[in-house]
């Protein structure tokens, strides 16, 4: 036991003055207890703010949910640091995220036994070409040429596949067309209708030894909007001795006049493809005005004073076009009077062109054999859907694909550490109508 002794105050008294107690030897002092707790509490405030910011509420039919989270969550967070970097006027911000997303997800042109490897331009545009070893009993080979995705403003040929996938057992060539904000609408189809009409070309085509006949155009979101738009040019084209056998539009993007279709509204917020993105995609690819897009978002730009628009507002009626397991209780948003001044400052948004469901149904009618990958959980779901039925009433032969846990985005997450079933199931699902068809 310790001894104090106490304080002598006037009167002779004594107040004992207080007296540490001593910490047995060994013990962790109060300091040192102090700063444990508060690491805690500061530990277990990061680990709540991180979960709030990954957590977003998914349906349970979706794959893979949580990882989708945090596959949505590094997106998000990529988007805004480019965001910071062009509010600091440093770059661009799509130049900015673009950097992020090659940095992450670029894939060497390695080549392989099975596989060679070459990255070269098509007059003038870049490609990465894939050919895949002759076989004795096909001494000509089947041939893919493949667009890109990535709204019109990111990724390449070269973040979009790699060797090992599976699709380069014949020859596949990725074209890497120019992006915004570098260039803008019509410039990424300009590249594209150059390049393949490029490798068409006879002594191309024998150079890689490819069948002239065995053919197809395929691409996934804007390089499915793309491909469908060349696949429409082609068929109008009587220059073009070799035509394209087939086209295989992957969660196309196909229209920027309704942004209410039931797929819309189901899947406004889902990842990785909100709808307030997908419209700010459009204003990008048109170099147009961000203050367009909450009026695009409510259909105010094909209003029903907007003239422009009436005629093609039923190339796009989604009441017809979709079955009733896709409409269930979803209502059409059409506005009775809205801002014509969008469509002015923007036609491009009612050129078929950029929204190839809006086509005549005598271009549609000459398309070849088509197949259109589509999932529940994104907003481009009825783009393809009516697409598909425009084709067959057309008279085209279609294949319609359709993924219930599928999302935008997810044939291209087929390897650790984002590697999705849905992912590796529609890429298979894929590969395999090519290899039957083409």
């Amino acid at each position: 036991v310790s001894s104090c002794r106490g304080q002598k105050l006037a009167g002779g008294l004594r107040v004992a003055s207080p007296c540490p107690l001593r910490q047995p030897a060994g013990a962790p002092s109060r300091g040192r207890g102090g700063k444990m707790r508060s690491s805690c509490v500061l530990l277990a405030a990061l680990v709540a703010l991180a979960a709030y910011y990954i957590y977003i509420p998914l349906p349970s039919s979706v794959s893979d949910p949580w990882k989708l989270m945090l596959l949505d969550a590094t997106f998000r967070g990529a988007q805004q640091v480019s965001n910071l970097i062009h509010y600091l006027g440093l770059s661009h911000h799509l130049l900015a995220l673009n950097f992020i997303i090659v940095s992450f997800g670029k894939k060497s042109a390695w080549s392989s036994a099975q596989v060679k490897v070459t990255d070269t331009d098509f007059d003038g545009v870049e490609v990465r070409v894939f050919e895949g070893p002759p076989k004795p009993e096909e001494p000509l080979k089947r041939s893919v040429v493949y667009i890109h995705g990535g709204g019109w403003a990111l990724a390449s040929a070269s973040t979009s596949w790699s060797p090992s996938d599976g699709l380069w057992s014949w020859l596949a060539g990725g074209e890497i067309y120019r992006l915004v904000p570098k260039v803008y609408f019509p410039e990424q189809i300009n590249d594209v209708v150059r390049a393949t009409k490029y490798f068409l070309e006879p002594k191309v085509l024998e150079k890689y030894m490819v069948d002239p006949g065995r053919i197809c155009i395929s691409g996934d979101s804007a390089g499915g909007n793309l491909a469908a738009a060349v696949g429409q040019q082609f068929t109008q084209d009587a220059s073009l001795k070799n035509k394209l056998k087939l086209q295989a539009l992957i969660y196309p993007v196909l229209q920027a006049l309704d942004f209410n279709t039931p797929s819309y509204q189901q899947n406004m917020n889902t990842p990785i493809l909100p709808r307030y993105v997908m419209v700010k995609y459009w204003v990008d690819y048109f170099k147009g005005n961000y203050d367009f897009v909450q009026a695009m978002i409510v259909n105010n730009h094909t209003s029903l004073d907007v003239e422009e628009a009436a005629a093609l507002r039923a190339r796009l009626n989604w009441t017809s076009l979709l079955p009733a397991s896709i409409i269930k209780n979803y209502k059409p948003v059409v506005q009775t009077t809205g801002n014509a001044g969008i469509v002015r400052e923007l036609p491009q948004l009612l050129d078929a062109r950029s929204a190839p469901l809006i086509a005549d149904q005598a271009v549609l009618q000459d398309l070849p054999k088509t197949y259109i990958l589509t999932c529940e959980h994104d907003v481009l779901r009825d783009d393809g859907i009516m697409y598909a039925k425009r084709l067959e009433s057309a008279g085209v032969e279609v294949t319609l694909d359709y993924f219930e846990d599928g999302f935008h985005g997810c044939m291209i997450f087929t390897t650790w550490p984002t590697n999705f079933s849905v992912g590796i199931r529609t890429r298979n699902s894929y590969i395999n109508w090519l290899d039957q068809n083409l």
